[in-house]
């Protein structure tokens, strides 16, 4: 049987990201590993496709702040340490693969939504993750 020794859980911040942690927080006592939290923050000229005539700086580093603080409030109550608590900007699969390369995790817990039709086509990424891991990776349905 496939012992982990390494979490990597990733959430977005939204009260939804609780049923990804307690899944983690489970197997991570169930299996004595160590478990890390990830939330990845999309840099936000990605999303303009890169010409905004603004600076966004500040409002990056904004996000940035409130991401960390979110993550310093469920480390608390996850008994995380703040060491195994990551805020990254960039891709979230390209970002949450890497990561978990770097920090050796045997399994990545994600959420997904289980959407259908057109999203589903279009993917997710819970998706963009499961396929491009090294590692195993388990999907909890959002409810």
């Amino acid at each position: 049987m496939m012992e982990y020794t390494k979490i990597l859980a990733a959430i977005d911040l939204t009260e939804e990201s609780t049923q990804v942690l307690d899944r983690a927080s489970s197997l991570a006592k169930l299996y004595s590993s160590q478990l890390d939290i990830v939330h990845i923050i999309e840099p936000l000229g990605y999303a303009y496709g890169g010409d905004i005539p603004m600076d966004l700086t500040e409002v990056q580093t904004q996000l940035e702040e409130h991401a960390k603080a979110f993550l310093e409030g469920v480390g608390k109550k996850y008994s995380i340490p703040s060491e195994n608590q990551h805020v990254v900007i960039g891709r979230p699969e390209t970002e949450i693969h890497r990561l978990a390369e770097d920090s050796a995790s045997d399994l990545v817990v994600v959420g997904s939504h289980g959407r259908h039709g057109i999203q589903l086509l279009l993917g997710s990424t819970a998706n963009g993750i499961l396929h491009g891991a090294k590692c195993d990776v388990l999907a909890v349905r959002i409810q």
